[in-house]
């Protein structure tokens, strides 16, 4: 459906802002720019699905950090969100080999920060999508046309010219990209992106318990990749378990009881007897970074700009700070009378957001490579480090500051700040 607010006699619509993609990096965007402009700023939410696979199936769970929290709040949508929230108040982890009898904990730490309030909590991806689509759907300052898709742009210093697939046209003066990390708009804006594939696959899956998770997250190193337990609702959890890709086509071809054996067999006795109680998802991981979060009248968000690896659970994070902080950029340029979509204001966003998002990617990255080592010695030294970490309270309060997303330059979102 659609709606336009502004149209040219030549049946141009005209926007000031066209969002691609209606992924939650996309959807809070377009809610943050139609909280702060006051229906000032003429905004356009366009998607080629909807509704969205995140919505329908998606059995991903994300650690979502207290600054997104305090954001989604910000803009109305946390009281949707909270009762499926389960907040994680403890973080456990082994390093281990897969058939080693027992996982011993190597560091344990708090996952609170000042006050109590826990640092992640854990909440399913439909969940946040649906919340800001809702939210979104009260706003009518922002037009969507869903489904669809642009199927080419360009246009001279005062603007841009869409054509969409089927053939209606919009005009605007900055376009972003929320398509994710195979963004069609990207490649087509000329930017070029820095990635490399791992050898690893990613799958996902719930299971209920037989003992309570009692607020707490584990992570199990284990030579193939990381083998996390994250806490929901209730008696589950969300397993989020990237492994060599052959072994993961094996498994993920397995029916369901031996599946579970193999969940089984890296998930440890701690919680008891388990059972399946969700769908599989699986997909390839990778890693890639844009080597330009901008171009002409033209700017990247969420996974379109940049795609970690899900060892710390922060890509959706990553993708709501970029929002935060472009939707910051075009408001205190909208009220200064500024052009939006000039070069100096995209720039402004790219240096806030790009050097932060390429040291996410890299510690990331290096993060998996060091714990994926199948060595004795280099194990004997990552759990002597890690012990070391766990005897020093301030290095483990630092952890959980960075897990929070209260470190560094915030945007005011972040901050629960309205714009």
């Amino acid at each position: 459906m659609s709606s336009n607010r502004d149209e040219l006699s030549s049946g141009v619509s005209q926007y000031d802002v066209v969002i691609s993609g209606a992924s939650a990096a996309g959807l809070s965007l377009a809610l943050a720019l139609a909280e702060a402009g006051g229906g000032d700023l003429r905004v356009a939410l366009l998607d080629r699905v909807w509704p969205p696979p995140s919505i329908a199936g998606d059995v991903r769970a994300y650690a979502f950090s207290a600054a997104s929290r305090h954001m989604l709040a910000a803009l109305g949508c946390w009281q949707t969100i909270a009762p499926h929230a389960q907040p994680v108040r403890r973080i456990d982890i082994t390093d281990s080999r897969l058939d080693d009898g027992v996982r011993p904990v190597v560091l344990t730490y708090d996952n609170v920060i000042d006050g109590g309030e826990p640092a992640t909590l854990i909440v399913p991806g439909s969940v946040i999508v649906s919340a800001l689509a809702g939210r979104l759907a009260e706003r009518t300052s922002v037009d969507r046309f869903m489904p669809a898709s642009i199927a080419s742009f360009g246009g001279e210093h005062a603007g841009l010219a869409l054509t969409l697939a089927d053939g209606r046209a919009l005009q605007t003066r900055l376009l972003v990209s929320a398509e994710g990390r195979q963004s069609p708009l990207r490649d087509e804006a000329g930017i070029k992106i820095i990635t490399w594939p791992y050898d690893q696959i990613g799958i996902v899956t719930w299971v209920a318990h037989e003992r309570p998770h009692e607020e707490t997250a584990v992570q199990h190193f284990l030579p193939a990749g990381p083998f996390a337990i994250l806490p929901l609702t209730g008696n589950r959890s969300c397993i989020t378990w990237s492994e060599r890709s052959d072994e993961a086509r094996r498994i993920l071809a397995l029916d369901d009881a031996p599946f579970l054996a193999e969940v089984e067999k890296r998930f440890g006795g701690r919680l008891g007897a388990i059972e399946l109680a969700g769908a599989r998802q699986s997909w390839p991981l990778s890693m890639h970074l844009a080597r330009s979060y901008v171009a002409h009248r033209f700017a990247l968000i969420g996974d379109a700009a940049h795609g970690v690896h899900p060892i710390a659970g922060q890509g959706l994070n990553l993708a709501l700070r970029d929002a935060a902080a472009l939707a910051e950029v075009v408001i205190d340029a909208a009220r200064l009378g500024l052009d939006i979509g000039n070069a100096e204001i995209l720039t402004r966003y790219e240096r806030w957001r790009r050097f932060d998002s390429a040291v996410s990617t890299a510690a990331f990255d290096g993060l998996n490579r060091l714990f994926s080592y199948d060595d004795a010695v280099l194990r004997a030294v990552r759990d002597a480090g890690l012990g070391i970490v766990d005897r020093l309270p301030v290095i483990k309060q630092m952890f959980v500051t960075e897990a929070a997303g209260l470190s560094g330059d915030l945007p005011r979102l972040l901050r629960g700040d309205a714009i």
